[in-house]
Formats: C-alpha cells, structure tokens, sequence
C-alpha cells in the first residue's frame, strides 16, 4: 500500500482538514519533476552532483551539528518567527533562488510552510484542551478518594477535611508518592500561584466534599420534570455504596475516553510528522537537493514533536487507572483503555453466504411448491393472502430494511463516514456490514422455512388436521425473535440489541427525554415501517381474538381494530413530532419547529388516506390528495435541503461544496429518486388497480418502496453529518463527570 493510502487511513475522520495535504504537496512535487524534465531536454538543466548524497546513508540522518562546508552547500533556510497569536511560524527560504527551474519548489516550500504551520497550531491547541481536561480529572479524583474514604470509614470521628488528608497520604506508595494530574504536568489550577497543587485538600482548606454534589448524569422522565419546573438536578450526597460504585464506574468511562483521546492525538503527531518526512525525501529525491535533513531538524525541534505533555499525560492516566480501577492488575487495565480491535472472522462470512444460499434455495423451493400444487386461482388463496400473507410479511420488511442498513454501513465505511461515532456506539461493539447482514439473512432463511412448512401442513392431507399448529407458525418466529431481541446473555450481539432497545424506549417515551442523533434517526426509520407496525396490529387481533383457530379474518369489521388503524399509523410520526418540540424547546432553533410542521401535516395526511381506505368517498379522498400533496412538498423540500444539505448553491452545482461521493451524478439521481418514490401514496388516493396482483400485495410493494427510500436518505443524512462534524473538527463526544464543584456552578 502506498503511504498516501495509509496515511488517509490511518487519519482520525472528523480531523482530516488539520492533516497535512499529503495529495496537495505530491501534485507540486509532480509539477518539479515535469519542469526539470523540461529544462533538462532544452540543455539548460546540468544534474546536480554532491558528495554528501552519495555518502549520506553513512552519516547520522538529524545530526545537530553542521561544518562550514555544509552550511555553505545547504539548499534551504528555515526561519521561526512568532505571530500575534503567540504561536510559531516557520518560512522557508531556497538558496541560490537564480538557478533556473526553482519557481515550483518555492511554491513546494511555501505550500509545505503553510500546512506545517496549520498542524502544529492544531496540535498545540488540542494539547492545551487535554490538559484542562486533565485538570477537571484530577478534581473529579479528589473528590472521589473523599467520597471513598467517607464510605468506608462512615462512623469515623474525623472531619471531611482530615478524612481527605488522610486519603492523600494513603494513595502515597512505598516507594513514591503519587501526584495528581496536575502535579505531573506541572499544571497551576486557577487560584494556586504556583504553590502545591495539594494544598486544596490539606485541613486548613475548605472541605472538598463540602464544596461538590453529584451531578444527574442519566435523565430520566423525572429530572425532565424537574428542569422543566425549574428545580435543580444536582443531588445531595449521600455516603452509600451503590453511589460509590457507579462513581466508580463513571469516572472509569471518563478516563477511557480520555486516554483515547490522547492516544488519537499522539497518532496524529507521529503522522503528520512522517507525513513530513515522506515529502521531503520524495523532495530530494525529485530536485536531486539535500533539504530533508535540514528541514526535519526544525520538525524536531517544533512543537509538534519536542512537547512530552501528551506522552506524561498517558503514563499519569494509565498509572491511575491500572491503580484505581483495575486492582492493580496492569494487563487488565490496559485491556480497559486500549480501544478493542475488531478482526473480520471468517465464520461470520462464511454462515452469511450460508444463509443466503438457504434463503435463495427456499424461495425457489416455494415458487416450484406453488407452481406443482397450483394453488394459485384456487379458493383459498384469497383467504391466505387475508390472513397469512400479513403475518409473515411483517418479517419481510425487517429483513428488507436490514438489508438497507447493512449497504448503508458497507458505503459508510467505504466513503469513511464515522457512523460509529456519530450514533454513539461503544467503542468496539458496533456491527459492520458482515453480521447485519447475517442477521437478515438468518431471519430470512427462518421466515421463509416458516412459510413453506405451513404451506406443505396445509396441503398434506396427513397434517391437516393439524391447523392450529400451521396457524401458529408465524406467532412462534415472532416469539423467538423477541426472545432473542430481550435474552440477557452476551450471544448474538449483545451490546447492540440492549442499545437498540434503550434507544426504542427513548422514542416511545419522547418527549421525557434529551433528544439525540440516535433517537431521532430510529424514530425516523420507523416512520417508514408503518406498514410493519400494523402487521403487529394484525398479530395482535390475529391471535388475540381467536380467528387464528378457523382461519378467518374479522379484524377489519371491528371499530376497535380500525381505530387502531389511525392510532398505529400515527405512532412514529408523533413520536418524531414530540421530539421536534423538545429539541425546539431545549435548543431554541426555530427549524425544529418547521420540522415539526412537517410531521404534524404528514398526521394529518396519514389520518385522512386511512379514513379514505376504510370509509371511501370523495371527500376524505380530496382531503387525504390536499394534505398529502402538502406533505409530500415539504418532506421532499426537508429531505434534500435541511437533512441532505443540497440546493445552497445555485450558482454552482446545487450541492454541497464538500462530497463524498466523487461521482456527482450520484447526488442528482439520489434527488430525482426520493422524489419519485415519495409519490407512492398516490396508488392509495388513485386507487391503482391490478388485475393480478391481490391488495394485500400492493400495500407490501409501497411499504417495501418506502423502505427503499429511506435506506438511500440514511446515508446522505448521516453523510451531511459526518461533513459537518469535520467542518467543526468534531472528533469526541463530551462523558459525563459525576462530580459539580461549586465554583463551576456559579461560573456558568
């Protein structure tokens, strides 16, 4: 692999704008080569012969001393100046500018100046950000070895101060006594003037436990309430043990996150660095100069390599965390802050293709089944397609939107789109492309053997009798499914299926909630499930009312059953609604409300076309043609403007300045599709009918068009945000602390 290849792999996402511009140096250096080729075929270019290149591989490489020969010979000087701003920048300048050839490699050094300069600013600017965190680490530890000590010692006659006094000079080893963060780094915490960094939890200082309260840091319904009447969130302490572990646990997840942290951005020094070092080689190597050395030895001494901060940082971070929350077990904690690398298992493809050959193989095996028994045009056909028919495609659209999301993960990845990151995933338990689509598969192969066998009990005159049994069939693939979704042990993804079940009762419980990415992006794809959500109905009237045991649909003759037509067709949407409203409330942005709108007139729609389906007339049919048009505009308008982030500019191209995708085609078709496919409501209010296609058939095919949509929305949505993350340089996501001084209070 070429290193530019790795290097844009190697490349931290949402960081890759403060990078070097590997590809932009290359092209100048491509521009140098062409112009020396130029010069040497006209005979006005004599190649250039030195000494020390033919010997320098015998030479120390950033050797600091230079004799007068070399300082004669040099072919560049770089000089440092400091800027308004406090921060350094470097110039370079070429000796010997008259020699004939030399305008592009000014361009080179100037262009490679420029990029320096924009990295190490970058680089000292993330450093400064780690060591306040650090800061804010070291009082959050403080607090909690008082906490601890309080905990373990409640009836101890000691005062909070020298209880922590104590903590201190007992974290004290054998050997050293243990710093704080701040100690180590040698950073001054505000007020300190320089004196020791303890002297804040000595017994002439205030208290530390008298000055903190446990932050809320998981919502619940009630601390909405709470905020909403205006009532503080903060807790009382209170010295009990199960505080103490979830503290614990806690302040765990925040040192992980911010080891991570620094290990992303000792990465991004080391890579720009050899970055540096790669262009300069391919610099001598091309001019036929002897700069690299030169310039490296200032690439030595800069920022970006001399700081050690992050280097103590990682040593300090992971002597605490190995101490305190791994027992001193150091294999175990660096298991805990070393992020988990995933490796592809081959059994993982190997039981997909299997899969996938048992769902080819059962579907075929169905078609031949219908054919050789003729079923088709018989008598009860029309009554299978009443009943079974919407029992088993119920699994039909979840493996179809499955599907969807496994290809939007595989292109994700391919276009370098953090999706992980962006729904919050844990770090190393998100699900790539591979087992989502195992998954799907495996519930494909389960369905389809489901339907086969009843319809085989069905036709065996040996188990006919048996129609309870073959009735029950897709109520026991539902139950295995659920059971799988709930089972508490750590098989079948775990991790995953618990988050997809804390985010489905997020949306249920919207608006009691902090609305983020994860929540409305599910509530999102359920709006495109509606026709899912009512085969459950179907399950639930199904079964539930008896009709399972004659084979006969009475669902649709209830008032209840059609009631609820209207109630579960509008769930998704209100819930997404009621979402708009919090985040309209919570962040004051006026576009929530429209996207609010948007929802509310896409309820009124749903409404008005089931009132048409079940009662008919022109009025409900004008009716559900007005809104839906209404809403069919303003959701197309939402989709490519707001959630896409085209059409901003006209002048140019209609799309964004930045795309993922190189061929711009993409975009357009994409547009002209969402478009196209969100008319599909027309067949309701038209009334499109076939002859050979039965209405239950025709409500799948929308439902699985709709789904369609929504997996192409899905990656242009999660493109736009992952596009705006890097705009911000948004690589990390804030974890909360457990502890609120009261100083940080009164400064907000």
């Amino acid at each position: 692999m070429k290193f530019g290849e790795e290097f844009e792999g190697q490349m931290l996402p949402e960081w890759q704008q403060a990078y070097m511009n590997y590809p932009c140096l290359k092209s100048i250096l491509q521009e140098i080569q062409n112009s020396r080729e130029r010069l040497r075929t006209a005979g006005a270019l004599t190649p250039k012969k030195s000494v020390h290149r033919n010997f320098s591989g015998l030479t120390k490489r950033y050797s600091r001393a230079a004799s007068y020969l070399e300082l004669e010979n040099q072919d560049i000087m770089v000089s440092t100046t400091i800027g308004e701003d406090g921060f350094e920048r470097y110039e370079t300048s070429i000796m010997k500018v008259a020699e004939a050839g030399r305008e592009s490699e000014l361009v080179f050094f100037k262009t490679l100046d420029l990029e320096f300069d924009k990295v190490n600013h970058f680089y000292r600017s993330k450093v400064d950000e780690m060591v306040k965190e650090a800061v804010g680490l070291n009082k959050q530890m403080d607090a909690f070895f008082a906490y601890r000590i309080k905990v373990d010692r409640p009836s101890s006659s000691l005062t909070c101060s020298e209880t922590v006094s104590v903590d201190v000079n007992a974290l004290d080893s054998k050997e050293q006594r243990m710093k704080s963060l701040a100690e180590e780094m040698g950073i001054q915490e505000d007020g300190s003037n320089g004196k020791d960094s303890t002297k804040e939890i000595t017994p002439e200082a205030p208290s530390v436990l008298d000055r903190i309260r446990l932050n809320k840091t998981q919502e619940t319904p009630l601390s909405t309430i709470r905020n909403i009447l205006k009532l503080s969130n903060q807790e009382e302490l209170k010295f009990t043990r199960e505080i103490l572990k979830k503290i614990e646990e806690q302040l765990k997840k925040a040192f992980v996150d911010f080891y991570r942290k620094l290990r992303h951005l000792k990465n991004y020094s080391f890579l720009n660095t050899l970055a540096i070092s790669k262009i300069m080689k391919k610099y001598d190597k091309i001019a036929s100069r002897s700069a690299a050395k030169l310039y490296m030895e200032m690439v030595d001494k800069s920022y970006l390599t001399s700081s050690d901060e992050i280097n103590k940082l990682m040593v300090r971070v992971e002597s605490i965390f190995v101490e305190h929350f791994a027992s001193s077990n150091r294999r175990k904690g660096m298991n805990l802050l070393r992020p988990i690398v995933k490796k592809e298992r081959h059994r993982i493809t190997f039981s997909t293709g299997f899969f996938v050959g048992c769902s080819v193989s059962l579907v075929i095996a169905l078609v031949l089944f219908i054919h050789a028994r003729n079923i088709i045009g018989t008598a009860g056909q029309i009554l299978y397609m009443e009943t079974m028919f919407p029992l088993y495609s119920l699994f039909g659209f979840i493996v179809l939107h499955m599907i969807m999301y496994a290809s939007n993960i595989y292109f994700w990845k391919k276009y370098r789109v953090n999706y992980s990151f962006i729904f919050g995933f844990k770090e190393g338990t998100e699900l790539g492309y591979r087992p989502v689509l195992l998954l799907s598969f495996g519930l494909g192969t389960l369905a389809l053997a489901a339907v086969l066998i009843n319809l085989d009990m069905e036709m065996d005159p040996n188990t006919n009798d048996y129609k309870t049994v073959t009735e029950l069939l897709p109520l026991f693939v539902v139950a295995i499914v659920m059971a799988i979704s709930v089972c508490p042990f750590n098989i079948f993804y775990r991790s995953s299926r618990f988050f997809f079940l804390a985010v489905i009762f997020r949306c249920i419980a919207a608006p009691l909630y902090k609305v983020t990415l994860p929540d409305f992006f599910l509530a999102d794809q359920l709006t495109s499930q509606v026709q899912a959500l009512r085969s459950l109905q179907f399950y639930v009237c199904y079964y539930g009312w008896g009709d399972f045991r004659l084979r006969r649909n009475t669902c649709r003759t209830s008032d209840v059953y059609n009631t609820f037509n209207f109630i579960v067709a509008v769930i998704p949407y209100w819930s997404r609604f009621l979402q708009c409203v919090r985040r309209l409330i919570e962040e004051k942005d006026m576009s929530q409300g429209f996207n609010a709108i948007k929802y509310l007139l896409t309820i009124v729609a749903v409404c008005l076309r089931t009132a048409y389906s079940l009662n008919g007339g022109n009025t409900w049919r004008i009716g559900a043609g007005v809104f839906s048009a209404l809403a069919t505009f303003y959701g197309t308008y939402w989709d490519i403007v707001h959630d896409w982030g085209f059409l901003h500019n006209p002048s140019k191209t209609w799309l964004r300045e930045k795309l993922l995708v190189p061929n711009k085609a993409v975009y357009y078709v994409a547009m002209v599709v969402n478009v196209v496919l969100r008319l599909a409501w027309l067949q309701t209010v038209l009334d499109f009918q076939s002859s050979f296609l039965h209405r239950e058939t025709m409500i799948a095919l929308l439902a699985i068009l709709e789904i369609i949509r929504r997996g192409i929305w899905n990656f242009f949505r999660l493109e736009n945000e992952h596009l705006n993350n890097v705009g911000k340089f948004r690589a990390f996501k804030s974890v909360p602390l457990p502890f609120n001084y009261g100083e940080e209070e009164g400064s907000r």
